[in-house]
């Protein structure tokens, strides 16, 4: 009885032993994916960084302001003037029957016979 005992227990020391070494390596690969993540998010971050700053650099007034006068002949870009913005007062909204509920999806095919069929 004692050896059943003994053998049993040495079993389950070799079993835990394996579970342990098992454990082991997969908190390690855990880890090392964990830090190739972390260094992965580093690099995005870098490189956000940098196309952020590119396009704060081609974004700037003045260089804008230089392109859209040496292409003045091909897009024909004006400066923006206070008579060309409208009042919303002006703004043709559809009659209050017409109008769809925001809460419901809008089918566009419906949309456009219901429209077809009022005029």
């Amino acid at each position: 009885m004692r050896s059943i005992l003994s053998i049993l227990t040495a079993c389950a020391v070799i079993g835990l032993a394996f579970w342990a070494y098992h454990e082991n390596y997969k908190t390690q690969e855990a880890l090392a994916k964990s830090e190739q993540l972390q260094r992965d998010i580093a690099s995005a971050r870098a490189r956000l960084s940098v196309l952020r700053a590119e396009w704060a650099y081609l974004n700037r007034p003045d260089r804008l302001r230089e392109l859209a006068t040496l292409n003045f002949d091909k897009l024909g870009l004006l400066p923006f003037a206070p008579e060309q913005f409208g009042r919303v007062d002006k703004v043709p909204y559809p009659p209050q029957g017409q109008m769809l509920p925001v809460t419901q999806p809008v089918d566009v095919s419906s949309a456009m016979n219901a429209t077809e069929a009022s005029e």
